[in-house]
């Protein structure tokens, strides 16, 4: 049985802390309930926002319309060969409980995402990713409701049109599908991921010997770097990263560094690198910057937060600000990674 409410607070809901309203609020928790829904006439042309953890949306003003909380569960090995374990996750699954699920029974592969915030349905759409790995290399499949029919799909992965931080969810089909259930590829013998970051360091200074690595001993060193460098939503509203790394052409960063000789950069293939977008906001002289409770975070200049009572509009053109600063400094444009509804 479904229940829709009517004006429900989104503050609980979104990792900002944004105090905005809904119209219309419903929780979904299994595959079943999106059929009913979509079967109410009375919703039918009514705008829809799917929400899992909201750990990448910033809301600049109540939503008109119907908040749809994923809340579906369920954690199965749906099949195995010599190589690879498929797991299968429901859509509300935290996703840090998916991560800590298999590293617990020994399968490889989403240790490098471990406490990235939000839920398994949305990890997809954004083709998470962090410290040199990213979803769509482990992922298998996903099923999903198209909104307009209530037709099942399942997408591989060339369905999906994985992007950096993006999907084919965030591009053609934004707003279209309601995603149910994620499987992934995961491997029964490790490949570890230590050269991105402060792993290896971190690694080090956990008395970790490189000839014993574990998952485990990855997952934890990755848990310590993000929660030395990271706040934490529950104290400060949040939603990480708030813009992607740009990727420039060869040229241009040989220019940029030539001027500034300790701008890092990652290549991707011959002629792209990608420059990390922290240190161009903090060169640009935005860290620890605060307007009001609207502020760009003291220890990483990538994460705005909301130190209490900022609306998303302030948080929006403080964005703003801070793109317009880095591109005059660098010439070098940068994009959100968080939604902005």
């Amino acid at each position: 049985m479904l229940t829709i409410e009517s004006r429900v607070s989104l503050k609980p809901y979104n990792t900002f802390g944004i105090d905005v309203n809904a119209r219309y609020w419903v929780e979904i928790n299994q595959e079943a309930d999106i059929q009913t829904l979509l079967q109410l006439t009375e919703f039918v042309d009514t705008p829809k926002l799917i929400l899992g953890g909201g750990s990448n949306v910033l809301l600049c003003h109540d939503f008109n319309g119907l908040v749809v909380k994923m809340n579906i569960q369920g954690i199965e090995v749906v099949r195995e060969d010599d190589d690879h374990v498929y797991l299968k996750a429901g859509a509300g699954i935290s996703w840090h409980e998916l991560v800590a699920f298999a590293i617990q029974h020994g399968y490889a592969g989403l240790e490098n995402l471990s406490l990235i915030p939000g839920t398994v349905g949305a990890a997809p759409m954004q083709n998470i990713g962090a410290y040199g790995v990213e979803l769509e290399q482990v992922f298998e499949s996903l099923t999903a409701i198209h909104i307009p029919t209530g037709e099942k799909r399942t997408f591989n992965h060339a369905d999906c049109a994985f992007g950096y931080r993006e999907s084919v969810f965030k591009r053609e089909l934004k707003g279209q599908y309601i995603i149910t259930t994620v499987t992934f590829q995961l491997d029964k013998r490790p490949t570890f991921h230590t050269r991105y970051g402060a792993i290896q360091e971190t690694l080090a200074e956990m008395g970790v010997p490189e000839d014993n690595l574990t998952i485990k001993a990855i997952s934890d060193a990755v848990i310590r770097i993000r929660r030395s460098k990271l706040p934490d939503p529950a104290q400060i509203g949040n939603a990480g990263s708030f813009f992607k790394n740009p990727e420039i052409s060869k040229g241009q960063f040989d220019a940029l560094k030539a001027e500034y000789p300790a701008l890092p950069g990652y290549p991707i293939g011959d002629n792209t690198v990608k420059v990390p977008a922290g240190w161009l906001i903090e060169q640009a002289g935005w860290k620890g910057y605060r307007a009001g409770d609207a502020g760009v975070h003291a220890k990483q200049a990538l994460v705005l937060v909301n130190y209490g009572y900022a609306t998303g509009d302030e948080i929006l053109v403080l964005a703003r600000k801070v793109q317009q600063s880095v591109l005059e400094k660098f010439g070098i444009q940068i994009s959100p990674e968080v939604n902005v509804v």
